[in-house]
């Protein structure tokens, strides 16, 4: 979803990211470093940053199996090297996974 643009909706934000609209709600509420913008209809707007740290909740969640709310947000504020590594290399991981599936869908 790099092309350059600032703000992304809650459907582009639940694509990119995996997780429900219902979930990222939720998560508004739980933590205070998740809270995209509102236009006057209460839309929501999430940037490219949000969009990461919703990730990283993910992982953070199913990854590293710590599901209390308490327990993410400590493993956030300790933002550990190790935890930033496993992140990246998921990513990683799954970008290569869509690649690989479209380049299957090009063979069949």
């Amino acid at each position: 979803m790099e092309n350059g643009k600032q703000y992304y909706s809650l459907r582009e934000t639940e694509t990119e990211t995996g997780i429900p609209a219902s979930t990222l709600r939720y998560w508004e509420k739980m933590f205070d470093e998740l809270s995209p913008r509102k236009d006057g209809h209460g839309n929501r707007y999430y940037t490219r940053e949000d969009q990461e740290l919703i990730k990283r909740i993910k992982y953070i969640r199913d990854e590293l199996h710590i599901t209390r709310i308490e327990a993410i947000r400590r493993e956030l504020r300790s933002n550990t090297k190790h935890s930033d590594e496993r992140q990246a290399a998921l990513d990683i991981l799954l970008r290569v996974k869509e690649e690989l599936c479209e380049i299957r869908k090009l063979i069949k």
